[in-house]
């Protein structure tokens, strides 16, 4: 059986918008993904890291441990061997205490890539190849989180195209989450929840 990593914050995690509730496993879209891949035969483990809340390389003043770049290689060093570590992050890299833009978080990202290689994986064991997955475009935070996020969705303008030029440049996989999906018009921010969604996309 081989095993896929998700690291990501609450896009991953499950939160339902607008609720502190979380999605069963089922319908969460590392879920839906384990899933599919037994649905065509492949015997793979989806295994979850995933916090709401998590910068790329940022702390959260208010809440501690947010920042995704502190313990990163000791997780790959925990689960490992890997097949492939998928990040989802930089949304909240776009909170309204940060001034950051689309380079900012591409370059957290990178520090991210940087991370999972360097990690002190016992001898013989792979580098797991890294996926990145661009988020939901922020658009007009709904709710309890939108002074959270206010402006989000001008400053991060640009963080597709900012995070596949940094992985071309690493050599590393990429792909654009809004080819598929938008951020839910509930909150605006976190993508549409539906199993169904996840599973025709």
């Amino acid at each position: 059986m081989q095993h896929i990593l998700v690291y990501g914050d609450s896009l991953s995690w499950g939160v339902v918008p607008t609720t502190r509730q979380r999605l069963s496993f089922d319908q969460r879209w590392p879920g839906v993904l384990e899933d599919r891949l037994a649905d065509h035969g492949a015997r793979v483990r989806v295994i979850e890291d995933c916090l709401n809340g998590r910068r790329t390389v940022w702390e959260d003043p208010f809440k501690p441990g947010r920042n995704g770049l502190i313990g990163l290689a000791q997780r790959i060093e925990i689960h490992s061997p890997l097949a492939l570590v998928i990040l989802l992050l930089g949304t909240n890299d776009f909170q309204s205490m940060h001034e950051h833009n689309a380079w900012h978080s591409s370059q957290g990202i990178a520090a991210l890539v940087s991370a999972i290689r360097s990690a002190p994986i016992e001898p013989g064991m792979p580098v797991p190849p890294v996926l990145v997955i661009a988020p939901p475009r922020i658009r007009n935070p709904k709710g309890p989180i939108a002074p959270k996020f206010e402006g989000g969705e001008s400053k991060c303008a640009g963080l597709a195209s900012a995070y596949a030029a940094v992985c071309q440049e690493l050599a590393c996989h990429f792909f654009d989450s809004n080819l598929l999906i938008t951020a839910s018009p509930v909150d605006g921010l976190r993508p549409e929840r539906s199993t169904n969604t996840w599973r025709s996309a």
